[in-house]
């Protein structure tokens, strides 16, 4: 029985991580909001904010199978998200040529590819980076 109640409480912390990541990512965003634009069909920014999704799960799913406890989960949780952030932020700062916010606001789908695979990508690594 302690398996389904340790399962649903790391299932619950991860979907408040998870929210407490969209939130703090939409309050980066100053360009638009996300889930408007999810709602008027924007498919570029689907794509970023499916790629932090996965990515911050990705890292979740790294510190459940490397911690001890619930808090020790959360607390690298959180440290994943924060540098999920940093790398949005960077993403957006080596794009010289253009805004990334813009280019996803204005729906390019490609920036919103890009987007996601940083995201994930950085995940595995930041996650890896938890063993």
């Amino acid at each position: 029985m302690d398996a389904f109640i340790s399962t649903f409480i790391y299932f619950i912390a991860a979907i408040i991580i998870v929210l407490i990541g969209l939130v703090i990512f939409e309050w980066l965003t100053t360009k638009y909001k996300d889930w408007d634009e999810i709602k008027k069909g924007n498919q570029a920014i689907a794509l970023s904010i499916a790629g932090k999704i996965i990515g911050i799960c990705i890292i979740l799913a790294f510190a459940i199978y490397n911690s001890i406890t619930v808090w020790e989960t959360l607390i690298w949780g959180a440290y994943g998200v924060i540098l999920q952030m940093i790398a949005y932020l960077i993403f957006e700062l080596v794009t010289r040529k253009f805004s990334v916010e813009e280019q996803l606001k204005e729906k390019n789908i490609a920036v919103g590819i890009i987007s996601f695979g940083v995201s994930v990508g950085l995940a595995f690594v930041i996650g890896a980076s938890i063993t």
